[in-house]
């Protein structure tokens, strides 16, 4: 029982750290692609071509001035931006981010229903959001949070029909047994283009990325939902959004590319060893750095949708074609299983 403890709280160790490392250098990456596809350079002198650079920002957020304006109410003020990170946290437990190391499943919770837990848990990180527009008491941050909480409450239906059609076809809601379905089956992203595309397109409003980033909409709400935020306050924000988006990368990996399989062997069978159980961490990190790269070439390359186009696209658009696509897999199973 205490070794399993130990195994477990390793795991919780292991994967927040290199989480956060992803998120860290995942700024970084974005930076240096946004200078790069403006013909510019972008950081490149703290450290050897830059990778410094996320240490620097670090520290100067740690020891930068916390200011708490005056007319917030204090105590939700400085609770909204940890009720957005924890979230983002939690749901990397159920997702698997390897096949096995020896005796060790590289998942920490496997649990049969995995997916709901995540997407149970993604969807507290909203309640910070609001909360932090509230109690910052100013006109802007409030309008920030109120239009997240309606963007993240339409497409996060919209996010849990999309993958309806995965289930089906796997036969289960755990997160291990969809990649152990798409090893013998095929990636699913085949199967399911339309569900995969409806997941990207709803997590990139989930996560309030361009060009769904109406919370924040610089030039209409200043900043958005922390406006009144600085220092470490407005650091954690700024880390549950990037750490939104490696989950929501993790999660479409594991449900339609594969996870931490490939199309041949040994990459398509759990690991007989502990070095094809490193390659098999390694091909799911590529691939999720893969999906990230999109975000951010999605992000400087579409502009912003108007609210209401946001919400046309979610509820008239996405939501029946979700809705086509789950009827027209149970057809096609019942079709088959005649």
């Amino acid at each position: 029982m205490e070794s399993s403890l130990i195994v477990t709280v390793l795991k919780m160790v292991s994967v927040v750290g290199v989480v956060l490392g992803i998120v860290t250098y995942t700024v970084l990456a974005e930076r240096r692609i946004c200078a790069w596809m403006q013909d510019r350079l972008g950081p490149n002198r703290v450290g050897f071509g830059g990778l410094g650079q996320p240490i620097a920002d670090m520290l100067k957020l740690l020891f930068k001035e916390d200011v708490v304006p005056h007319h917030v109410r204090r105590v939700y003020y400085i609770l909204a931006p940890i009720l957005v990170l924890i979230p983002s946290i939690v749901g990397l437990s159920v997702i698997p981010w390897g096949s096995t190391l020896g005796s060790m499943q590289c998942v920490i919770a496997d649990v049969d229903a995995g997916i709901l837990l995540a997407f149970a848990v993604g969807s507290l990180g909203v309640y910070g959001i609001v909360l932090g527009g509230w109690a910052s008491n100013s006109k802007y941050p409030f309008l920030g949070g109120i239009r997240s909480s309606a963007q993240l409450i339409s497409y996060e239906v919209t996010l849990a029909m999309s993958v309806v059609p995965v289930f089906m076809q796997a036969g289960g809601l755990r997160l291990g047994g969809i990649v152990e379905y798409q090893t013998l089956h095929g990636w699913l992203v085949w199967q399911q283009p339309l569900a995969c595309f409806i997941f990207l397109v709803s997590a990139f409003a989930e996560t309030n990325r361009l060009p769904f980033d109406l919370p924040e909409a610089e030039q209409e709400l200043v900043s958005g939902y922390h406006t009144e935020y600085s220092g470490m306050k407005f650091a954690l924000f700024f880390l549950a959004e990037y750490s939104n988006m490696v989950v929501a990368s993790a999660l479409l990996v594991t449900m339609f590319f594969g996870g931490w399989s490939l199309p041949f062997a040994p990459f398509n069978a759990p690991a007989t060893s502990v070095a094809v159980g490193l390659l098999h961490i390694g091909v799911f990190l590529l691939k999720v750095f893969a999906v990230l790269f999109v975000y951010i070439w999605v992000r400087w390359t579409l502009p912003r949708f108007r609210y209401d186009q946001l919400m046309h696209l979610g509820w008239k658009a996405f939501f029946p074609l979700s809705l086509a696509n789950i009827i027209v897999t149970a057809f096609i199973m019942a079709w088959r299983a005649q």
